[in-house]
Parts: C-alpha cells; sequence; structure tokens
C-alpha cells in the first residue's frame, strides 16, 4: 500500500459529496474522535471516518478491502477490550448516526447504529414508551444490542435482542441487507449476541413498550457492616421473583470520602408506596445515603452516570452467581476486592456489582433460538475497575479474571458442560474481553456461528471482537 496520505486521500475522493468526514491525524477533530470511556483504550488510528450512512460504509469497506487495511467499528466506545479502537488501521466511527424514530401506532422504536440510549430513552418517553435499555444512558446502543442486552425492563420484558424486530446491516461485501425474522433469518439468529463479527449494523427496530407512568428508582448506601443484610434482602428478592423489580448490589470506595461502602440501586415499575413497601427491609437497615424516589423512566439510565465517567483506565469484567449467597462468602469477596484496591493507587472509583434482575422471561426463549448462550438460572456479576496507572493493566487483568472465577465457582456458577449446555454458558459476552473464547461465550451455538461467519465473512474482515473464525459448512453424504 502507497503512503498514508496518498491511501488516505483517495478514500477522500470516494465519499466526495456526501457528509461524511476522513480525519487523519493532521485533521482538526483527529484527537477528540479517538477518546473512549477507558483511557487504555485509546489507540492511534491511521484513519477515522465519520460516516453518515450505509452508503457511506458500503464505499469504506470496499476501500479498506481493495487497500488490505484493517478496520473496526465505533459506535459508543464504551467497551473496554479495545475492539472499537485499533493502532494499525481504520476507524469506521458511527457517531454521526444518531437518529431515533419512534412509531406510536406500530409501538416500534427504530435507532441508527452510533445512538446511545439516552437518544431512544428520550425519544421513546415523548409517546409514554420504553424499550430494554443498558443501565448507563451514555453507553452505545450498537454495543449493548448486539451482546444481549439486560436493563430494569428486563425481568418483565426480556433481554435487549429479545425486543429486537430487524437490523439494517452492511454485510463484508458492501452490500446493504435487512435482518429479521422473515430477511435473512439465519444472520438475523447470528447478529442477536454475535453481530459485531458479521457486519456494520446502521439502524435497529425495536418492539416499544408502554411506560405512561414514572418509576421508583435510585441508591441507597450502607456501610460496610451492612453487608450481610443486604445479603439477606437479595435472597429474598429472589424468592419474591417480583418482574417489575430490579436490584443491584455490591461495594465500592466512591468519592469524596474514598471510604468502603455498600451500594444498592434500587427499581420499581409502579407506585411508590408499593416501592417502599417491596424495599423496606433496606431502609430498616439504616442506609447512609438514600438518593431514590420518583423519576421518569428515561431519567433511570442516567441515575449511575456518575459512577461511569470517562477519566482513567477501566476494565470490564463478567461472572454469574446463583441466589440464596451466604453471606459469609460474599463478606469474603468484599475483604479481597478491598484489600486489592485499597493497595493501588486511585483504585477507590472501582465497582463490584451482582446484579439482582429477574431472569425468567429471559429463561423463556432457548439458548440456542439466537447466538446469545448466557440464558440460565443465574445473575449476572459485573466488575469495573478504575485506575491511572499503565503499569497497573495486567495487575487488574489477573486480579479480576481471579477474583469473578472464585465468586462464580463458589456461588455455585460452573463452567462445566451442565451450565455451557442445558444451563448456559454463564458468560455475558458484553462483560468479556479478548481474553475468552467464542466457546466461553457462544457454547453449543459456537458452530453454527463459525459456519455463519464463512457465509457472511469469509475473509474475516470483521475480526476485532469475539473471535470467530470462518468455517465452511461440511455436508455428510
Amino acid at each position: 500500500m502507497g503512503s498514508a496520505p496518498d491511501v488516505y486521500a483517495q478514500l477522500r475522493s470516494d465519499l466526495k459529496g456526501t457528509e461524511a468526514e476522513v480525519l487523519t491525524p493532521d485533521s482538526e477533530g483527529y484527537r477528540e474522535s479517538l477518546q473512549r470511556w477507558s483511557e487504555h483504550c485509546v489507540k492511534e488510528a491511521q484513519a477515522v471516518v465519520k460516516v453518515t450512512s450505509a452508503s457511506d460504509i458500503t464505499k469504506t469497506l470496499h476501500f479498506v478491502k481493495t487497500n488490505k487495511i484493517p478496520i473496526v467499528v465505533k459506535g459508543g466506545g464504551h467497551s473496554t477490550s479495545g475492539s472499537s479502537s485499533i493502532s494499525d488501521g481504520l476507524v469506521i466511527d458511527l457517531s454521526k448516526m444518531r437518529n431515533v424514530t419512534v412509531d406510536p401506532a406500530a409501538k416500534t422504536i427504530t435507532a441508527q447504529g452510533g445512538t446511545i440510549w439516552a437518544d431512544v430513552d428520550n425519544a421513546a418517553a415523548e409517546h409514554g414508551l420504553a424499550t430494554v435499555g443498558g443501565t448507563v444512558n451514555h453507553t452505545g446502543v450498537g454495543g449493548l444490542t448486539l451482546g444481549g442486552g439486560y436493563g430494569y425492563l428486563t425481568g418483565a420484558h426480556g433481554l435487549t435482542i429479545d425486543n429486537l424486530l430487524s437490523v439494517s446491516i452492511v454485510l463484508a461485501s458492501g452490500t446493504q441487507v435487512t435482518a429479521s425474522p422473515t430477511s435473512n433469518s439465519d444472520l438475523f439468529w447470528a447478529v442477536r449476541g454475535a453481530g459485531q463479527n458479521f457486519g456494520v449494523v446502521t439502524s435497529f427496530t425495536f418492539r416499544a413498550i408502554p411506560q405512561p407512568h414514572p418509576v421508583f428508582a435510585g441508591p441507597l448506601i450502607f456501610l460496610p457492616d451492612k453487608l450481610p443484610q443486604v445479603v439477606t434482602f437479595a435472597n429474598k428478592f429472589h424468592e419474591q421473583n417480583n418482574e417489575d423489580a430490579a436490584l443491584m448490589w455490591g461495594f465500592s470506595c466512591p468519592p469524596p470520602a474514598n471510604a468502603p461502602v455498600v451500594l444498592t440501586m434500587l427499581f420499581y415499575n409502579g407506585p411508590e408506596d408499593a416501592a417502599r413497601a417491596f424495599f423496606a427491609d433496606l431502609w430498616d437497615l439504616g442506609p447512609v445515603a438514600d438518593m431514590s424516589g420518583v423519576v421518569p423512566y428515561a431519567t433511570v439510565n442516567s441515575l449511575l452516570n456518575a459512577n461511569a465517567g470517562f477519566d482513567g483506565r477501566k476494565q470490564f469484567g463478567g461472572g454469574a452467581f446463583k441466589l440464596p449467597m451466604s453471606p459469609a462468602f460474599v463478606e469474603a469477596l468484599f475483604g479481597e476486592w478491598l484489600q486489592f484496591v485499597s493497595g493501588h493507587e486511585g483504585m477507590n472509583e472501582s465497582l463490584m456489582l451482582f446484579e439482582t434482575i429477574p431472569y425468567g422471561k429471559v429463561r423463556e426463549v432457548a439458548n440456542e433460538s439466537c447466538s446469545f448462550s448466557n440464558r440460565g438460572d443465574y445473575y449476572n456479576i459485573g466488575t469495573v475497575f478504575k485506575w491511572f496507572d499503565p503499569e497497573l493493566d495486567e495487575v487488574v487483568r489477573e486480579f479480576s479474571r481471579g477474583l469473578l472465577r472464585k465468586a462464580s465457582q463458589s456461588a455455585g456458577v460452573e463452567q462445566d458442560e451442565e451450565i455451557r449446555g442445558k444451563e448456559g454458558v454463564g458468560v455475558y459476552g458484553n462483560y468479556s474481553n479478548n481474553d475468552v473464547s467464542a466457546q466461553d461465550v457462544y457454547g453449543s451455538n459456537t458452530k453454527r456461528l463459525e459456519e455463519l461467519k464463512h457465509k457472511y465473512d469469509p475473509d474475516n474482515l470483521f475480526d476485532r471482537g469475539t473471535r470467530l473464525v470462518p468455517r465452511p459448512l461440511v455436508v455428510v453424504n
């Protein structure tokens, strides 16, 4: 390939007459375009192409294939695996594609590929509607959806992908297609859980859920001595199995005190008096801070934004846990977590969270119904470690991996054939990093995914997510 300036001058020519931008290191706005939610995912790309349409993407894919340039796709830039950044190639940046269209009569929401959840939540709320989104509203719609998608409405309505009606996607060939239950249905099966491996999704159409009334939500914060009672309440929550409620709980050392606390995040899709009765045991414990209250549903996904700022280096990690749990076991995990965090400078905003979102609706859908394979009799654990010293990168990865393994296995979620088959894999792909295999994330769906990868992306152009190796279908006579 020729010199970088010559090559990308050709791409600018290819995109002339469009509103797309081709940014190279000498361009205004290039440096800002590299920013990601985690600082350790910032990489010096050869070029960033801010596309505005599927046709822009088609032209860009033709260009990179002709010039043999590696690519990644950036939506919200929230991944901590680094899969939306690249140092030896080009970023297809979807941030200029943020239109949301709501059809109140059909009860559908169509969001372009670069939208964030705030865009969707606010547009839907204007019509008294919602859909299953994430828990932080500056997260990209694309990344969360293509990996599965858990949110506050999951208990009543399943995963984000369970409410996905169709996608418009540009394939590696540059072809623009629709994938739905009736059009390219095998591709629709694949994108619901492994979509980042199959193309660039330019729009998502979701089923809209009526949400005309506000909800009760917000954090309660406790001193660490209340952790056993919080675990006891989580066990009770599990037995009650109220689909309109969600409880997230865990520990952090947030500013300004930077001291350890037990965090709980409450959600109740109903009136305040019913919510206060449902969560009464927690108020009886005497929280040191209470930020809960009645809020519009569109506000809920912003309540944890303060704990998810854009500074610092960050590492997602994921595991699974079953309830009931022993308070003593959780106290031991907390002690190990606290010793690590307090022993390394600048890690006080790290977080370990037990996401107790009722999973009955999730389990009503079989693991083989789409590529997503994490449907089972368990909940997700999420960790977000935050630090500033690059020397700690590998130390954090190793500790996070070990802590989550201990939490998952000791809580009864073993990584064996029972979990990987009948019960699902016990690994949420959106919390995983590049140190896990496709088999870890997709379990028994891996073989079919590899065959579909061969059909739709045989040259493995989209190779930066959870790695799938294209494998041709073998027909036995």
